[in-house]
């Protein structure tokens, strides 16, 4: 679809932004190197985003030689977001000044019963609720809500097309969340989410090409290539985990059998345990929460079957992101999510291992595989800033003569 100047102006406008939040203090000047847009651009953006109270003066720098520069800095206090983590076992939603610092959490647990659309609404608007009482904002301070959900989503209709966790088909979820949540909604998956994540926080900060491996109950891989998130031509790129790691495999939920979910997800390390360990008392079989928390306190411990376990699924996982170095020759590969970040060092150390017997030479040199860094959940923080495009564009159509904001809007750094 050819973007209009309207696109891209929003698209530099959030550039800008993103670059203060990530660099506050920092000067117009700085700003042009960072972004490439010219001086007088940055300027003029700059004005825009002082208008709308999102950045504010901060003083002045001495420059070399010349006049010294004006310093620009985010405005926490200018409103809030909010992002959504919609995961199998959980609802994690996190409440985040403009700067992008956690102001308020709140989780609530999904039982293997509470799949069911309304019930998952439920637990959404009652942990958005707490998030904005604990902070104790007006509700006119949030700018808006990013919803992260496992699976395929239309986001210009907001639906959930396909969650094969739970069997989703076409959910209108965004218009389900209306009925119960009056700020702007903007809807994506957590490929997506951790992705722009580590790319404005984390591992990839700086890098155009990475590949960022969400190991849940779910798993998939966010893609940045050329420096923006690679969506694919339905926003269905990065489905790693439903491409097929073993002919005839284990079954999976999506239909097929063999797919890398099946031997790397929570599931599928349960299985793993189970085959090497049948009677081990660190299988929580209907808990997969649980399974992966004693799984990680036996690595700890020196328990062997645990690290059989976890050895069995590194075989399996480095092979899989072999093959993600291989296809897209990143220069990193970030482990994210909670799986990733309770089996910890110990997983990274034998994937890596594995990686390096399966992965081709060349490409293999220019990767670093690590963990995610960010401390706060990376799905919360990426679906956050689909809320803050959300509201730049917001902005640019009430500036167009439109009045009111969409209520779903696609939200995604500028490519």
């Amino acid at each position: 679809m050819k973007r209009t100047s309207r696109d891209i102006r929003t698209a530099n406008r959030y550039e800008v932004l993103r670059q203060i939040i990530a660099e506050s203090p920092t000067s117009r000047q700085e700003l042009a190197a960072a972004t490439g847009l010219s001086l007088a651009t940055v300027a003029t953006l700059v004005g825009e985003l002082l208008d709308l109270r999102m950045i504010t003066e901060v003083g002045f720098e001495d420059s070399a030689g010349g006049r010294p520069r004006g310093l620009v800095a985010v405005n926490g206090s200018g409103g809030a977001l909010i992002g959504v983590d919609i995961a199998e076992t959980y609802v994690h939603v996190e409440l985040f000044d403009l700067g992008l610092n956690v102001l308020a959490r709140a989780e609530e647990d999904v039982r293997p019963s509470e799949s069911l659309p309304e019930q998952v609404v439920g637990h959404v608007t009652t942990a958005v609720g707490s998030v904005v009482t604990q902070a104790g904002i007006e509700g006119a301070r949030v700018l808006g809500v990013g919803v992260s959900v496992p699976g395929q989503v239309d986001r210009a209709t907001g639906t959930s097309e396909y969650a094969p966790n739970w069997d989703w088909h076409d959910v209108p979820l965004l218009d389900l969340l209306t009925e119960h949540i009056a700020y702007p909604l903007y809807l994506d998956n957590p490929l997506r989410a951790s992705a722009v994540a580590e790319l404005w926080f984390g591992a990839a900060r700086g890098r155009g090409n990475a590949v960022v491996v969400n190991l849940g109950t779910g798993v998939g891989a966010g893609l940045v290539l050329g420096g923006g998130l690679h969506r694919g031509v339905s926003n269905s790129a990065g489905e790693w985990g439903h491409t097929t790691m073993v002919l005839d495999g284990r079954p999976c939920r999506c239909g097929n059998h063999g797919c890398v979910e099946t031997y790397v997800g929570a599931r599928g390390i349960m299985l793993n345990l189970r085959e090497i360990g049948p009677d081990s008392t660190l299988l929580h079989p209907d808990d997969q929460t649980a399974t992966i928390d004693a799984l990680a306190r036996g690595l700890a411990a020196g328990d062997p079957v645990a690290r059989r376990a976890v050895h069995e699924t590194a075989r399996y996982l480095g092979a899989g992101v072999a093959d993600l170095v291989n296809l897209f020759n990143p220069e990193i590969v970030v482990l994210s999510s909670w799986v990733a970040r309770t089996l910890g060092e110990p997983l990274l150390h034998e994937v890596r291992e594995a990686v390096n017997r399966h992965a081709l030479p060349r490409p293999l040199a220019a990767t670093e595989i690590v963990l995610s860094p960010i401390p706060t959940d990376p799905v919360c923080l990426g679906a956050a800033t689909f809320a803050l495009e959300g509201a730049l564009r917001a902005v640019g159509q009430k500036n167009g003569k439109r009045t009111t904001p969409p209520r779903s809007r696609a939200a995604a750094p500028p490519s």
